[in-house]
């Protein structure tokens, strides 16, 4: 599979702790993953990538695709803890202009409570 996913809920907040590589070769099983765990109560997701040592396009189409899910009123996306390579494939693809990026899970929980 290439990646592991861990699941926390913090006050309708669902994270995702991703772990490995997200690419080609598994971008539609972890679209399936994400999915799969998302429910009507949770207001906002986050996707913790500070254990992701590789992502590249397909995996961020992923991330646009939760994105747009959590577009409605009330609902937030997020994504969080980008180590330096995952940062440069973000940044270079232009999805830091359509996704909010935090430093830190807290950060990105703190951001979220206030809207």
């Amino acid at each position: 599979m290439g990646f592991d996913v861990k699941w926390e809920r913090i006050q309708g907040i669902l994270i995702a702790i991703i772990l490995g590589r997200i690419d080609s070769s598994n971008a539609d099983e972890f679209q399936k993953v994400l999915e799969a765990e998302i429910n009507s109560a949770d207001q906002a997701l986050l996707l913790d990538f500070e254990r992701v040592s590789y992502i590249s396009s397909a995996g961020l189409r992923v991330g646009l695709i939760m994105a747009k899910q959590f577009k409605a009123p009330g609902k937030q996306f997020g994504i969080c803890a980008l180590s330096d390579s995952v940062r440069e494939v973000v940044v270079a693809s232009g999805f830091d202009e359509i996704i909010s990026i935090y430093e830190s899970q807290d950060a990105a929980i703190g951001e979220f409570k206030k809207n």
